[in-house]
């Protein structure tokens, strides 16, 4: 891949001149277009879960919201006809500062999932972050990536033996670090997920990185002794079994005539978050991996400056795209605190409220190595698959190329100097 190569004048004339020939893009540029479109095409159910935030949702308009404040001031007669959006991360050169957030369950918006994510990511060669809640286990999505960066995000469960089985196994599959989700160790109070009164886990969706890990089968083998509500036998329930049972590995009739499937399920929930985890349990990760490790879900500078002083690699700005706490403080508006307290000691990723070249222009301006795209390629996937995200990461690199260099900025260094005006 030609990092130097001037894509998004490209971009623009093969869309204009197949417009002229009448043929139109699949995706819509616009986001609300594209959002709208992702609702029509998804189930109640997955829209509630991969659209819905916390509460009344007000942090995902701070998200939004903080971006709006922020004005980028072009700068006249600077020669940006040779424009580089190339950066490195971790020692990687990648073609645009930004990569794809972990986002769980991704089966509720297309039945490819991951693997679709994983072989765009790949083909253009932006860093993808396995979800530890994936639809399809990070060997697979691994193999069909080739040598393009890849990244590993774990939730810290109640099991050690599970977290030190995950981190070898991401070892195994190369990634380039592992992000550890610190804001999850509850859910978020949603009321979109529970208005519609579902949890997609329970179904067995979203747990393949689990299943497909021997430590999670070898407890699954333990006697369950944890507590059980009742439950009326309904064709809700027997459909809710009935999808537990297809996605445990194996076929399905031995599955359903062991019970794997509510087990693994049940096995799970006792093991999913342990919100007792603190700063002293962070040298447990460097005994298991020696993978650089970025902390996710930091939000005040003082967070920050503890990171740095337990040796963490990179630092993870993000509120889980709103998803977890209402009212929380939006991403982009933490960042410049953070950015002073990291001064450029580790790399500052961020995501949560991204929504086009110019937010990530903005964000690079403030101090951020490098952006997560979330939920836009999530919908994008959800419309087209594989093909969707490809065209979506491909208008997202024409995007910022072209805020670049019309803001006056040739390369990504450029931009980091820049200032940006502040106001309503």
């Amino acid at each position: 891949m030609d990092m130097n190569k001037n894509n998004a004048l490209n971009r623009q004339r093969t869309v204009y001149v197949h417009g002229a020939a009448g043929i139109r893009q699949t995706l819509p540029f616009d986001y609300a277009r594209l959002e709208q479109l992702a609702k029509d095409k998804m189930s109640p159910e997955a829209w509630a879960y991969i659209a819905g935030g916390a509460g009344r949702e007000s942090t995902m308009t701070a998200n939004t919201g903080g971006f709006d404040r922020l004005h980028i001031v072009p700068r006249m007669l600077r020669n940006v006809e040779q424009r580089d959006t190339s950066t490195n991360l971790f020692g990687q050169l990648l073609p645009a500062p930004f990569f794809l957030a972990p986002i769980g369950v991704l089966e509720m918006a297309h039945p490819a999932a991951d693997l679709a994510v994983a072989k765009a990511a790949a083909a253009l060669g932006i860093p993808y972050i396995f979800s530890n809640q994936a639809s399809v286990p990070m060997e697979t999505c691994a193999h069909e990536m080739g040598d393009a960066p890849r990244f590993f995000q774990l939730y810290w469960s109640r099991s050690d033996e599970l977290v030190a089985s995950f981190l070898q196994r991401a070892t195994a599959c190369r990634c380039s670090g592992i992000v550890v989700t610190l804001d999850t160790t509850m859910l978020g109070w949603r009321p979109r997920d529970l208005d519609m009164a579902s949890l997609p886990f329970l179904k067995g969706m979203g747990i393949a990185q689990y299943t497909s890990d021997p430590v999670f089968r070898k407890i699954m083998e333990q006697p369950d002794t944890a507590p059980r509500p009742k439950s009326a036998i309904t064709w809700e329930a027997i459909h809710t079994l009935f999808s537990a049972t297809r996605k445990y590995p194996g076929s399905f009739w031995e599955n359903l005539r062991n019970g794997v499937g509510l087990r693994a399920v049940r096995t799970f929930i006792g093991l999913y978050s342990r919100p007792n985890i603190t700063w002293a349990d962070l040298p447990f990760l460097r005994k298991h991996t020696d993978l650089p490790i970025i902390l996710k879900g930091i939000l005040h500078p003082d967070d920050a400056r503890k990171a740095l002083d337990y040796g963490v690699d990179g630092i993870y700005i993000s509120n889980h795209g709103g998803r977890q706490v209402d009212g929380a403080i939006g991403a982009i508006e933490a960042l410049p605190g953070i950015a002073e307290a990291v001064r450029g000691k580790v790399p500052i990723l961020i995501d949560s409220g991204f929504r086009g070249g110019a937010d990530v222009f903005k964000a690079l301006a403030r101090g951020a190595t490098a952006v997560g795209i979330g939920r836009p390629y999530c919908y994008a996937l959800a419309l087209n698959g594989q093909a969707g995200v490809e065209e979506l990461l491909t208008n997202w690199m024409a995007d910022f190329e072209l805020t670049m260099g019309l803001a006056g900025c040739k390369n990504v260094d450029e931009v980091r100097n820049t200032n940006l005006s502040e106001g309503r």
